[in-house]
Protein backbone atom coordinates (compact mmCIF):
# COMPACT_ATOMS: atom_id res chain seq x y z
CA UNK A 1 0.00 0.00 0.00
CA UNK A 2 3.02 2.36 0.68
CA UNK A 3 4.48 1.53 -2.61
CA UNK A 4 1.47 2.13 -4.39
CA UNK A 5 0.95 5.61 -2.92
CA UNK A 6 4.71 6.20 -3.21
CA UNK A 7 4.03 5.54 -6.94
CA UNK A 8 0.90 7.90 -7.08
CA UNK A 9 3.23 10.74 -5.50
CA UNK A 10 6.15 10.38 -7.84
CA UNK A 11 3.21 10.37 -10.68
CA UNK A 12 1.94 13.56 -9.51
CA UNK A 13 5.57 15.21 -9.15
CA UNK A 14 6.16 14.10 -12.56
CA UNK A 15 3.08 15.46 -14.45
CA UNK A 16 3.66 19.05 -12.02
CA UNK A 17 7.10 18.93 -13.52
CA UNK A 18 5.81 18.51 -17.09
CA UNK A 19 3.20 21.44 -16.48
CA UNK A 20 5.54 23.78 -15.05
CA UNK A 21 8.20 23.38 -17.82
CA UNK A 22 5.42 23.96 -20.69
CA UNK A 23 4.61 27.14 -18.59
CA UNK A 24 7.88 28.39 -18.35
CA UNK A 25 8.09 27.81 -22.26
CA UNK A 26 5.16 29.19 -22.88
CA UNK A 27 5.93 31.86 -21.12
CA UNK A 28 9.37 32.41 -22.62
CA UNK A 29 7.72 32.57 -25.98
CA UNK A 30 5.68 35.03 -25.28
CA UNK A 31 8.23 37.36 -23.75
CA UNK A 32 10.42 37.05 -26.63
CA UNK A 33 7.69 37.92 -28.88
CA UNK A 34 6.44 40.90 -26.85
CA UNK A 35 10.03 42.26 -26.67
CA UNK A 36 10.39 42.28 -30.59
CA UNK A 37 9.16 44.38 -32.60
CA UNK A 38 5.45 44.86 -33.46
CA UNK A 39 4.45 43.27 -36.60
CA UNK A 40 1.69 43.85 -39.24
CA UNK A 41 -1.37 41.99 -39.00
CA UNK A 42 -2.67 39.19 -41.41
CA UNK A 43 -5.26 40.51 -43.88
CA UNK A 44 -8.93 41.51 -42.54
CA UNK A 45 -7.68 41.96 -38.93
CA UNK A 46 -7.88 44.61 -37.03
CA UNK A 47 -5.72 46.12 -33.91
CA UNK A 48 -9.29 48.28 -32.55
CA UNK A 49 -12.37 46.08 -32.16
CA UNK A 50 -14.44 48.95 -32.70
CA UNK A 51 -12.55 49.46 -36.10
CA UNK A 52 -15.41 47.31 -38.50
CA UNK A 53 -18.26 49.92 -37.19
CA UNK A 54 -16.02 53.29 -37.46
CA UNK A 55 -14.60 52.34 -41.09
CA UNK A 56 -17.97 51.75 -42.29
CA UNK A 57 -19.35 55.40 -41.20
CA UNK A 58 -16.17 57.20 -41.72
CA UNK A 59 -16.37 55.90 -45.38
CA UNK A 60 -19.89 56.84 -45.86
CA UNK A 61 -19.37 60.38 -44.45
CA UNK A 62 -16.56 61.33 -46.05
CA UNK A 63 -17.60 60.11 -49.82
CA UNK A 64 -14.04 59.41 -50.69
CA UNK A 65 -13.45 58.79 -54.25
CA UNK A 66 -12.39 54.84 -54.08
CA UNK A 67 -8.50 54.36 -54.06
CA UNK A 68 -7.75 57.13 -52.33
CA UNK A 69 -8.10 57.77 -48.39
CA UNK A 70 -8.00 60.97 -46.93
CA UNK A 71 -6.26 61.33 -43.49
CA UNK A 72 -8.67 61.72 -40.65
CA UNK A 73 -8.98 65.07 -38.95
CA UNK A 74 -8.00 65.04 -35.07
CA UNK A 75 -6.47 62.30 -33.07
CA UNK A 76 -9.95 60.80 -32.06
CA UNK A 77 -11.20 60.34 -35.58
CA UNK A 78 -11.32 57.12 -36.90
CA UNK A 79 -8.42 55.14 -39.09
CA UNK A 80 -9.76 54.62 -42.31
CA UNK A 81 -10.25 51.39 -44.43
CA UNK A 82 -7.04 50.09 -45.59
CA UNK A 83 -7.05 49.34 -49.25
CA UNK A 84 -5.46 48.37 -52.55
CA UNK A 85 -4.05 51.98 -54.44
CA UNK A 86 -4.65 51.70 -57.91
CA UNK A 87 -2.79 54.93 -59.38
CA UNK A 88 -0.49 55.02 -62.18
CA UNK A 89 3.11 55.52 -61.55
CA UNK A 90 4.70 59.19 -61.32
CA UNK A 91 5.44 60.36 -64.46
CA UNK A 92 8.39 63.45 -65.26
CA UNK A 93 6.85 66.71 -65.91
CA UNK A 94 8.91 69.09 -68.23
CA UNK A 95 7.84 72.17 -66.17
CA UNK A 96 8.12 75.45 -68.64
CA UNK A 97 10.89 78.17 -68.84
CA UNK A 98 9.97 80.92 -66.91
CA UNK A 99 11.77 84.52 -66.74
CA UNK A 100 11.21 84.80 -62.55
CA UNK A 101 13.92 82.18 -62.35
CA UNK A 102 15.62 81.24 -65.80
CA UNK A 103 18.30 83.52 -68.22
CA UNK A 104 17.37 83.19 -71.46
CA UNK A 105 19.23 82.62 -74.40
CA UNK A 106 17.54 83.70 -77.95
CA UNK A 107 18.10 81.51 -80.65
CA UNK A 108 17.40 82.89 -84.39
CA UNK A 109 16.71 81.34 -87.12
CA UNK A 110 16.65 82.79 -91.25
CA UNK A 111 13.74 80.43 -91.82
CA UNK A 112 11.09 78.01 -89.53
CA UNK A 113 12.79 74.66 -88.73
CA UNK A 114 11.58 71.29 -88.80
CA UNK A 115 10.93 69.86 -85.43
CA UNK A 116 12.93 66.93 -86.67
CA UNK A 117 15.90 69.26 -87.05
CA UNK A 118 15.72 70.62 -83.87
CA UNK A 119 15.23 67.48 -81.77
CA UNK A 120 18.17 65.90 -83.62
CA UNK A 121 20.28 68.12 -82.61
CA UNK A 122 19.05 68.53 -78.58
CA UNK A 123 21.88 68.56 -76.02
CA UNK A 124 22.57 64.65 -74.80
CA UNK A 125 22.48 66.29 -70.97
CA UNK A 126 20.14 69.46 -70.15
CA UNK A 127 22.40 70.14 -66.87
CA UNK A 128 25.87 72.08 -66.66
CA UNK A 129 26.85 71.34 -62.62
CA UNK A 130 23.82 71.22 -60.43
CA UNK A 131 21.67 73.46 -62.64
CA UNK A 132 19.09 72.03 -65.94
CA UNK A 133 18.27 73.70 -68.81
CA UNK A 134 15.61 73.68 -71.37
CA UNK A 135 15.46 74.45 -75.20
CA UNK A 136 12.30 75.42 -76.73
CA UNK A 137 10.79 76.22 -80.23
CA UNK A 138 8.05 78.66 -80.73
CA UNK A 139 5.37 76.90 -82.59
CA UNK A 140 4.32 78.63 -85.64
CA UNK A 141 1.46 76.73 -85.78
CA UNK A 142 -0.39 76.89 -82.25
CA UNK A 143 2.14 79.77 -80.94
CA UNK A 144 2.93 77.83 -78.22
CA UNK A 145 6.53 77.89 -76.44
CA UNK A 146 7.37 73.98 -76.00
CA UNK A 147 9.83 71.72 -76.01
CA UNK A 148 11.06 70.44 -80.10
CA UNK A 149 8.90 67.78 -81.18
CA UNK A 150 8.73 66.46 -84.64
CA UNK A 151 6.07 67.07 -87.29
CA UNK A 152 6.14 70.95 -86.18
CA UNK A 153 7.80 73.80 -87.38
CA UNK A 154 9.51 76.56 -85.34
CA UNK A 155 10.34 80.17 -86.05
CA UNK A 156 12.13 80.92 -83.00
CA UNK A 157 14.07 78.74 -80.53
CA UNK A 158 15.52 80.15 -77.10
CA UNK A 159 17.59 78.47 -74.59
CA UNK A 160 16.63 78.98 -70.67
CA UNK A 161 19.36 77.98 -67.40
CA UNK A 162 17.55 77.98 -64.40
CA UNK A 163 19.38 80.82 -62.07
CA UNK A 164 19.17 79.01 -58.33
CA UNK A 165 18.16 75.73 -56.74
CA UNK A 166 18.31 74.03 -53.60
CA UNK A 167 22.49 73.53 -54.54
CA UNK A 168 22.90 77.52 -54.59
CA UNK A 169 23.24 80.21 -57.21
CA UNK A 170 24.24 79.40 -60.87
CA UNK A 171 27.70 80.06 -60.63
CA UNK A 172 30.16 81.70 -63.36
CA UNK A 173 31.86 78.37 -64.61
CA UNK A 174 28.23 76.73 -65.14
CA UNK A 175 27.12 79.76 -67.44
CA UNK A 176 30.31 79.54 -68.95
CA UNK A 177 29.59 75.68 -69.77
CA UNK A 178 25.87 76.82 -71.08
CA UNK A 179 26.85 79.39 -73.48
CA UNK A 180 29.17 76.86 -74.79
CA UNK A 181 26.59 73.98 -75.46
CA UNK A 182 23.78 76.40 -76.63
CA UNK A 183 26.25 78.13 -78.97
CA UNK A 184 27.25 74.62 -80.42
CA UNK A 185 23.45 73.50 -80.79
CA UNK A 186 22.76 77.37 -82.51
CA UNK A 187 25.55 75.97 -85.41
CA UNK A 188 23.95 72.65 -86.27
CA UNK A 189 21.04 73.68 -87.06
CA UNK A 190 21.94 76.91 -88.87
CA UNK A 191 20.87 79.56 -86.13
CA UNK A 192 22.70 82.05 -83.91
CA UNK A 193 22.64 82.52 -80.54
CA UNK A 194 22.30 85.78 -78.11
CA UNK A 195 23.05 85.64 -74.30
CA UNK A 196 22.34 88.02 -71.70
CA UNK A 197 25.82 89.66 -69.87
CA UNK A 198 27.20 86.96 -67.40
CA UNK A 199 27.17 89.88 -64.86
CA UNK A 200 23.93 90.59 -64.65
CA UNK A 201 22.98 86.79 -64.43
CA UNK A 202 24.98 86.43 -61.60
CA UNK A 203 23.69 89.29 -59.76
CA UNK A 204 20.27 87.61 -60.34
CA UNK A 205 21.23 83.86 -59.56
CA UNK A 206 22.58 85.09 -56.20
CA UNK A 207 19.64 87.65 -55.17
CA UNK A 208 17.08 84.52 -56.01
CA UNK A 209 19.24 82.51 -54.08
CA UNK A 210 19.04 84.80 -51.33
CA UNK A 211 15.16 84.68 -51.46
CA UNK A 212 15.08 81.07 -51.89
CA UNK A 213 17.31 80.61 -48.97
CA UNK A 214 15.10 82.98 -46.77
CA UNK A 215 11.90 81.33 -47.68
CA UNK A 216 12.31 77.48 -48.19
CA UNK A 217 10.81 75.13 -45.78
CA UNK A 218 10.62 71.39 -45.34
CA UNK A 219 8.45 70.52 -42.35
CA UNK A 220 8.53 67.78 -40.27
CA UNK A 221 7.69 65.86 -37.39
CA UNK A 222 8.88 62.63 -35.64
CA UNK A 223 6.56 59.87 -34.69
CA UNK A 224 8.83 57.80 -31.50
CA UNK A 225 7.44 54.57 -30.16
CA UNK A 226 6.17 54.96 -26.43
CA UNK A 227 6.71 51.12 -25.88
CA UNK A 228 7.28 48.11 -28.53
CA UNK A 229 9.31 49.18 -31.43
CA UNK A 230 7.33 48.57 -34.63
CA UNK A 231 8.50 46.28 -37.62
CA UNK A 232 8.50 48.01 -41.14
CA UNK A 233 5.58 45.63 -42.28
CA UNK A 234 3.47 47.29 -39.00
CA UNK A 235 4.24 50.62 -40.40
CA UNK A 236 3.59 50.05 -43.73
CA UNK A 237 0.21 48.70 -42.90
CA UNK A 238 -0.67 51.69 -40.82
CA UNK A 239 0.78 54.34 -43.51
CA UNK A 240 -1.57 52.26 -46.01
CA UNK A 241 -4.53 52.87 -44.13
CA UNK A 242 -3.75 56.94 -44.27
CA UNK A 243 -3.23 56.47 -48.09
CA UNK A 244 0.29 56.17 -48.20
CA UNK A 245 1.66 54.33 -51.13
CA UNK A 246 5.29 52.90 -51.00
CA UNK A 247 8.19 55.54 -52.52
CA UNK A 248 10.88 54.86 -55.02
CA UNK A 249 12.96 54.08 -52.09
CA UNK A 250 13.22 51.81 -49.58
CA UNK A 251 11.97 53.28 -45.83
CA UNK A 252 9.83 55.57 -47.51
CA UNK A 253 6.06 56.22 -48.14
CA UNK A 254 4.29 58.55 -49.94
CA UNK A 255 0.68 60.26 -50.29
CA UNK A 256 0.74 61.02 -53.59
CA UNK A 257 -0.44 64.55 -55.12
CA UNK A 258 -3.91 64.86 -56.20
CA UNK A 259 -2.81 65.11 -60.28
CA UNK A 260 -0.35 62.46 -62.14
CA UNK A 261 3.07 63.60 -61.79
CA UNK A 262 2.56 65.89 -58.80
CA UNK A 263 5.41 65.66 -56.10
CA UNK A 264 3.85 63.92 -52.97
CA UNK A 265 2.07 65.54 -50.38
CA UNK A 266 3.67 63.72 -47.77
CA UNK A 267 6.13 61.47 -47.03
CA UNK A 268 6.52 59.21 -44.28
CA UNK A 269 10.38 57.88 -43.76
CA UNK A 270 12.17 55.01 -41.52
CA UNK A 271 15.11 53.52 -41.29
CA UNK A 272 15.83 52.21 -45.07
CA UNK A 273 18.41 49.36 -43.16
CA UNK A 274 15.57 47.86 -41.91
CA UNK A 275 13.42 48.09 -44.83
CA UNK A 276 15.88 46.04 -46.66
CA UNK A 277 16.74 43.57 -44.16
CA UNK A 278 16.77 39.54 -44.43
CA UNK A 279 14.15 39.09 -42.00
CA UNK A 280 12.16 42.81 -41.55
CA UNK A 281 9.71 41.30 -39.14
CA UNK A 282 12.28 41.02 -36.35
CA UNK A 283 13.92 44.49 -37.51
CA UNK A 284 13.15 46.94 -34.93
CA UNK A 285 12.06 50.60 -36.14
CA UNK A 286 11.49 52.95 -32.72
CA UNK A 287 11.13 56.36 -34.75
CA UNK A 288 9.29 57.43 -38.25
CA UNK A 289 9.70 60.87 -39.78
CA UNK A 290 6.65 62.36 -41.22
CA UNK A 291 7.02 65.59 -43.08
CA UNK A 292 6.00 67.63 -46.28
CA UNK A 293 7.92 70.20 -48.55
CA UNK A 294 6.49 73.41 -48.27
CA UNK A 295 7.02 75.07 -51.53
CA UNK A 296 6.40 71.88 -53.74
CA UNK A 297 2.36 71.58 -52.76
CA UNK A 298 -0.29 75.02 -53.20
CA UNK A 299 -1.88 75.96 -50.23
CA UNK A 300 -5.42 75.05 -51.48
CA UNK A 301 -4.58 71.47 -51.49
CA UNK A 302 -4.36 72.20 -47.52
CA UNK A 303 -1.02 69.83 -46.61
CA UNK A 304 -0.38 71.52 -43.15
CA UNK A 305 -3.72 69.94 -42.24
CA UNK A 306 -3.09 66.78 -43.59
CA UNK A 307 0.11 66.61 -42.58
CA UNK A 308 -1.02 67.51 -38.55
CA UNK A 309 -4.07 65.22 -38.78
CA UNK A 310 -2.09 62.09 -40.32
CA UNK A 311 0.75 62.63 -37.42
CA UNK A 312 -1.84 62.50 -34.49
CA UNK A 313 -3.99 59.93 -36.20
CA UNK A 314 -0.88 57.54 -37.18
CA UNK A 315 0.42 58.52 -33.18
CA UNK A 316 -2.84 56.63 -31.73
CA UNK A 317 -2.47 53.56 -33.77
CA UNK A 318 1.24 52.84 -33.71
CA UNK A 319 1.41 54.35 -29.48
CA UNK A 320 3.62 57.07 -30.75
CA UNK A 321 4.67 60.55 -29.36
CA UNK A 322 4.78 63.47 -31.64
CA UNK A 323 8.15 64.71 -30.84
CA UNK A 324 10.59 67.58 -33.06
CA UNK A 325 13.98 67.50 -33.81
CA UNK A 326 14.60 68.09 -30.21
CA UNK A 327 12.75 65.47 -28.85
CA UNK A 328 10.18 67.99 -27.10
CA UNK A 329 6.55 66.78 -27.65
CA UNK A 330 4.28 68.74 -30.43
CA UNK A 331 1.17 70.04 -28.85
CA UNK A 332 -1.58 71.25 -30.63
CA UNK A 333 0.09 74.67 -29.98
CA UNK A 334 2.71 73.72 -31.40
CA UNK A 335 0.91 72.75 -34.40
CA UNK A 336 -0.82 76.23 -34.33
CA UNK A 337 2.23 78.54 -33.97
CA UNK A 338 3.56 76.65 -37.29
CA UNK A 339 0.11 76.94 -38.85
CA UNK A 340 0.66 80.99 -38.36
CA UNK A 341 4.23 81.28 -40.09
CA UNK A 342 2.91 79.02 -42.56
CA UNK A 343 0.78 81.19 -43.41
CA UNK A 344 3.08 84.39 -43.57
CA UNK A 345 5.75 81.89 -45.67
CA UNK A 346 3.04 81.55 -48.20
CA UNK A 347 2.00 85.04 -48.74
CA UNK A 348 6.09 85.99 -49.13
CA UNK A 349 6.00 83.38 -52.07
CA UNK A 350 2.80 84.71 -53.48
CA UNK A 351 4.21 88.05 -53.55
CA UNK A 352 6.64 86.83 -55.33
CA UNK A 353 4.97 85.00 -57.76
CA UNK A 354 6.02 81.91 -56.81
CA UNK A 355 3.37 80.67 -55.04
CA UNK A 356 3.57 76.88 -53.31
CA UNK A 357 2.90 74.70 -55.90
CA UNK A 358 3.34 76.65 -59.01
CA UNK A 359 5.52 75.46 -61.72
CA UNK A 360 8.28 78.13 -61.06
CA UNK A 361 8.02 77.13 -57.11
CA UNK A 362 8.72 73.72 -57.39
CA UNK A 363 11.81 74.25 -60.16
CA UNK A 364 13.19 76.42 -57.92
CA UNK A 365 13.31 74.59 -54.31
CA UNK A 366 14.16 71.47 -55.71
Amino acid sequence: MEHLNLSNLQIALASLGVVVLIAIVAHGAWSARRAGPKRALPPDTREDPAFASTTGDAAAGAGATPGRIEPAIGPDAPIAEEATLARPGPRRNVLPLDALIDAFAVIAVDAPVTGELAASHLPATRHVGSKPFQIEGHNVATGAWEPPTPGQRYGELQAGIQLASRSGALNEIEYSEFVHRIQAYAEAIGASADFPDMLDVMARARELDAFASQHDAQLAVHLRARSSAWSPGYIQQHARRHGFMPGSVPGRLVYPGAEEGDPPVLTLTFDPQAALAEEPDLSAVRDATLSFDVPQTPASAEPFVAWQATAQALAVGMDAAIVDDSERPLTPEGFAAIQRALGQLYAALEARDLAAGSPAARRLFS
